[in-house]
């Protein structure tokens, strides 16, 4: 990997002690550990020494649930963080929360602070924008899902680590020929919902649920339970069924066994780069998600995950100026340049993606630029924007239960979708009736 020292980094000198002391406090909660967490804890620290107004402090509060409910907890106590990390799914969480939060571009015309919205990634920025054009948080953590392949156990299992596996179609034929090898893991998945229903939802251009996912109402109804995701969900089905497809858990479980070299086949987050690239002793490709050539002629393109930041309401004007210079530092090229380089997360500015294609990253690095491509190539549709619906944190642990029935054979596809539609459209009703 070329090495990157921002600018920013480069010039940053640690303050002294009293001039310290004399800063002004800004909280950060946060979800990441490991080198995630290192990683956030360098942007923090290169921040605190390149000015001495203004003191970062880094907390981890637990996983993305965890963290948003450490929020909403600290906010009704009086005790709320000035930064929050809310993961995507909590964003019509946040925007009913009335008092709760203050939006970016007020923090940052309040501050006087140079904001120019129009530098973020519009496929990005969408997400966390209100009718009005205005971003409401910051995109912090921004990634899609891609197809990790492990070319060593394909070459093993006498597969052309090159062969094109850019449809399920041929991904199928792949795992036939992977477990005719007897290879026990042909393909794994982290994040099963999110890649294998919303992400396959958009990028097939077929709706997750009605109002525009969720995008033109608070009124909407789930629509996952169609053709199209059946169609996927009873292949997936049959393939854990005859051991072609392993199913580690809800989140980044079956990451370890990638990364460990069991798995030839694995779809998860483009941030998988970091971990994958750290401890994977094998040789890896990053590929498109694969999409189904009997569903669309082409795939439209996928939705973001991860996390933004939000500010809360509650606290004094010169702590606010704090929190506007820190969020325009962290969307400063050099620094989303290096995030971008180190994780394997977006960079949320075309600027610090330019500058990463200047720097010659990915011809060093093949396939680090998929995500990015998968995501800008097409305008978003009405179906590929991205999901806002309530109580969504909750409607993906009722999705979990019903793909675990359709793995272990004990559902149908179309039965579990449609008990999870049923479910999920309660909490909608629920949502809605709590938010008029």
């Amino acid at each position: 990997m070329k090495a990157f020292v921002p600018t920013c980094v480069a010039a940053a000198t640690l303050m002294a002690s009293g001039a310290a002391s004399a800063a002004t406090e800004i909280q950060f909660w946060h979800a990441f550990t490991g080198r995630l967490g290192d990683l956030v804890a360098e942007q923090i620290e290169t921040f605190n020494g390149s000015q001495s107004d203004y003191m970062v402090v880094g907390s981890h509060k637990g996983n993305y649930s965890e963290t948003l409910n450490a929020g909403i907890a600290a906010f009704r106590a009086g005790e709320q963080p000035h930064v929050l990390m809310v993961f995507e799914v909590g964003t019509a969480t946040m925007m009913s929360a009335k008092g709760a939060i203050k939006p970016v571009h007020q923090v940052m015309a309040d501050a006087g602070a140079e904001f120019d919205q129009s530098k973020y990634i519009g496929s990005v920025k969408g997400y966390y924008t209100a009718e009005d054009g205005n971003m409401l948080s910051l995109p912090f953590n921004s990634s899609t899902p891609v197809l990790w392949v492990n070319r060593d156990k394909l070459s093993e299992a006498g597969i052309d680590p090159d062969t094109d596996m850019s449809t399920w179609e041929q991904v199928g034929e792949v795992l036939d020929g992977l477990k005719t090898a007897g290879v026990e893991c042909p393909l794994t998945t982290a994040w099963q919902s999110w890649i294998h229903l919303e992400n396959f939802s958009a990028y097939h251009d077929t709706p997750f649920a009605t109002q525009d996912n969720g995008f033109a109402g608070t009124d909407t109804e789930l629509a996952f339970n169609g053709a199209a995701q059946v169609a996927h969900l009873s292949a997936m089905g049959e393939w854990a069924q005859d051991g072609k497809f392993f199913y580690a858990g809800r989140r980044n479980e079956g990451g370890a066994n990638f990364r460990g070299g069991e798995c030839a086949l694995f779809t998860e987050s483009s941030a998988g780069y970091a971990g994958i690239k750290a401890e994977a002793e094998f040789d890896f490709d990053v590929r498109p998600l694969p999409y189904w050539k009997a569903v669309a002629d082409e795939p439209q393109n996928t939705i973001i995950g991860g996390a933004s930041l939000w500010t809360m309401e509650g606290h004094e004007d010169e702590e606010y100026k704090g929190v506007a210079a820190f969020m325009n530092f962290l969307s400063s090229a050099d620094i989303q340049a290096k995030w971008h380089q180190d994780t394997g997360y977006l960079p949320i500015t075309a600027e610090a993606g330019d500058k990463t294609r200047e720097m010659g990253f990915y011809d060093e690095n093949p396939g680090t630029d998929i995500a990015v491509i998968q995501m800008t190539a097409k305008e978003p549709t009405a179906n590929s924007k991205g999901l806002r619906l309530g109580s969504f944190d909750q409607i993906r642990g009722i999705i979990d239960e019903e793909l675990e029935a359709i793995w272990a054979g004990d559902k149908s596809a179309q039965d579990a979708m449609d008990s999870a539609k049923e479910r999920g459209d309660a909490l909608l009703r629920r949502f809605e009736a709590a938010n008029r």
